[in-house]
């Protein structure tokens, strides 16, 4: 049993296991007994299961407070607070792409359950990379940094950028390189179906398929800003990719809960923009103003939090007299 305790990226590796079997575990009872059959979601439901997965999140944040320390633990909820808030934003683009493709709602959470999944991995594959480029040159952190401020300083003063979807270019080539029936097949993302000129049975990709790889091509993109936003916080790999994908799990419920009112957190981007620019400036203070000394967690998590607090709240009540849009 000594591997159990043996380091992994600076953490035993009990630690790692113990975080894959809650992400497994919740995964299989999400999609094995709460949606074994397709259908739509409800908004009161989907409140339920969003609270239950930031009850999750903020148990394993304690747990990791107590097993690793106050200042992990910290991070670890720094890290949440900032992708839960960006994740607002991928709220609003998934149901675009939904919108584009006429998914149903009642196929709209099995897909999200994919493209979740497969976030998992490619959130791991980038944390590692960057964990990996960082541990060979520390100078890439003050790259991320200078882009977590460029981009803070954009968001600010940039408008609502629309998205052409219908010109994605992932979409073009999908469509030129492979058979994509015209119409839904139920929740399946690839069918048999009769080619049009031989009248062979022929696999094909279906517009649930499309619509799961812009979702995640989204995501990359997002992860542009997320990952270089945990890394000025803390290069600690275990408390960069848990805090990550524990905010990423609870995406699914977060979207049915939201869809309807996503135009309500229009003034989130301002404080989410405030909180880039911070987290990118702390790193350059706390090398170059400090001497290399620590800037204080509490001070980075109170000001992540605050800075997000009021964010929505002031986007809730200067949009309190709009009505939803269902």
């Amino acid at each position: 049993m000594e591997f159990l305790f043996a380091d992994w990226l600076g953490t035993p590796a009990w630690f790692w296991l113990a975080f894959l079997a809650i992400v497994a575990a919740l995964t299989a009872f999400d999609l094995g007994v709460l949606h074994k059959e397709d259908r739509e979601l409800g908004i009161a439901e989907s409140l339920k299961l969003s609270i239950f997965y930031i009850a999750v999140a903020m148990a394993f944040g304690a747990w990791v407070w107590i097993a690793r320390g106050a200042e992990p633990g910290m991070q670890y909820f720094t890290g949440y607070f900032i992708e839960k808030a960006l994740s607002i934003d991928n709220v609003f683009v998934i149901s675009l792409i939904f919108t584009y493709f006429a998914i149903p709602a009642k196929y709209q959470y099995r897909a999200l359950l994919w493209g979740i999944l497969a976030v998992i991995v490619l959130r791991g594959l980038m944390i590692a990379g960057g964990a990996a480029l960082i541990a060979e040159a520390y100078w890439v952190l003050y790259i991320f940094a200078a882009f977590l401020v460029f981009t803070g300083i954009k968001m600010l003063f940039s408008g609502d950028d629309s998205i052409d979807i219908a010109n994605n270019r992932a979409i073009r080539f999908i469509s030129s390189h492979m058979r994509v029936t015209p119409d839904l097949h139920g929740h399946h993302f690839f069918v048999r179906t009769a080619d049009t000129k031989t009248g062979k049975m022929v696999n094909a990709a279906t517009p649930l398929f499309l619509a799961l790889v812009v979702i995640n091509l989204a995501d990359l993109v997002f992860a542009m800003d997320s990952v270089p936003a945990i890394f000025a916080i803390t290069t600690d790999t275990f408390v960069i990719y848990t805090s990550n994908i524990m905010a990423i799990l609870g995406l699914r419920a977060l979207y049915f809960a939201l869809a309807a009112m996503i135009h309500r957190f229009h003034y989130l981007k301002y404080a989410l923009a405030a909180v880039l620019v911070f987290i990118g400036a702390k790193i350059f203070i706390s090398d170059f103003v400090l001497d290399g000394g620590k800037f204080p967690p509490v001070l980075s998590l109170g000001v992540t939090f605050g800075l997000i607090a009021t964010g929505v709240g002031w986007s809730l009540w200067k949009t309190r007299n709009e009505p939803s849009h269902g």
